[in-house]
């Protein structure tokens, strides 16, 4: 009885232990950053991948030099001019202090315009990031991506269709 109660109290240890959030999610590397005055606000800009390519997932961090508390703001997404993306700035998921984007993928190459509208103590401001090169999605086209991947779905249906025809029972 002992030693089942010191082994329960060990597993509840380990899995409380191990289970912590912080563990459960990589931090967020930022290996790349860009300088936006946006009004009073000096923003530093975070990409956790360098160069920006189309379709690749990648961290940004959004942060104010000094910090987000009683602050609020608006990034807008613009490519070739028009508004791809536009909503408040919230935390980034992992890098609480900060406001930021969490796997976000940019959907085409081109020149893209990050805007940045930042309401705070020091009053309203606006600021952009200008001329932002996404470069084409790295790998194969997506078309042929998709063909290739649906190859071990087509194996897997001929398959099922031969060991039903094989199994089934005639009735005569």
């Amino acid at each position: 009885m002992r030693r089942t109660l010191l082994g329960l109290a060990g597993t509840v240890a380990l899995l409380l232990g191990l289970a912590t959030p912080s563990l459960a999610f990589e931090p967020v590397n930022v290996v790349h950053t860009e300088k936006v005055q946006a009004g009073p606000y000096d923003l530093t800009v975070g990409f956790s991948t360098w160069p920006v390519k189309a379709m690749q997932s990648l961290d940004f961090t959004f942060a104010p030099e000094d910090g987000i508390a009683g602050k609020k703001g608006t990034l807008t997404m613009l490519h070739s001019g028009v508004a791809q993306d536009d909503g408040p700035l919230a935390r980034h998921p992992r890098k609480r202090e900060v406001w930021g984007l969490d796997i976000h993928a940019m959907p085409e190459p081109g020149t893209w315009t990050l805007r940045f509208d930042v309401e705070g103590p020091a009053g309203a401001g606006t600021g952009e990031l200008k001329n932002l090169q996404v470069m084409e999605q790295p790998g194969p086209p997506m078309g042929l991506s998709w063909a290739i991947s649906t190859i071990p779905l087509f194996g897997l249906i001929a398959l099922i269709v031969i060991a039903w025809r094989r199994t089934r029972t005639t009735v005569e």
